[in-house]
């Protein structure tokens, strides 16, 4: 099921694909989706809801997974990727596509007023809390405080807003 509010703007170049599985595919008020944004439900059930006055710049990619929450005036730059999924690999009898999926750490929960910069990856199990800034190019897993300026891989705290 996907549910766009009224007041938010989806790019006609944007590709969400609605789920075959029944996750949901949320996109909040006043929030914008620029074009050549993806959206696919793979991966498992889990739903994506972004809140209100949120913009996804072009070029990002969010895999549903085991569920994607993103929080009321968040920003995204170009070319992210949210990844709250992770193939099995550890049999060498079977070749990885045919192993399924690890169990999930929860998806990736992004927390409101929080600034994710180009290029970055988010992988299961990250929880980006109220306010975090995360630079360019940065890999992102695990909880990252409040306020907290981040970058690298691996990634680590630079400093905080003040």
């Amino acid at each position: 099921m996907i549910d766009v509010d009224p007041s938010a703007v989806v790019s006609p170049l944007a590709d969400i694909e609605d789920s075959v599985r029944g996750s949901r595919i949320v996109i909040g008020a006043r929030s914008v989706v620029d074009s050549f944004v993806k959206v696919k439900p793979a991966g498992g059930t889990g739903d994506m809801v972004v809140g209100a006055d949120v913009v996804i710049n072009s070029g990002c990619v969010f895999y549903t997974g085991n569920g994607i929450v993103i929080g009321d005036s968040v920003a995204i730059a170009a070319n992210c990727t949210f990844a709250p999924v992770n193939h099995e690999y550890r049999s060498r009898e079977r070749l990885i596509r045919s192993q399924g999926f690890r169990p999930g750490k929860g998806g990736i929960m992004i927390e409101d007023d929080v600034w994710i910069g180009a290029n970055c990856v988010l992988l299961d199990g990250a929880r980006v809390r109220r306010g975090a800034v995360i630079a360019a190019g940065s890999v992102v897993r695990g909880d990252l405080q409040a306020y907290g300026v981040y970058g690298g891989n691996p990634l680590r705290q630079l400093g905080s807003r003040s």
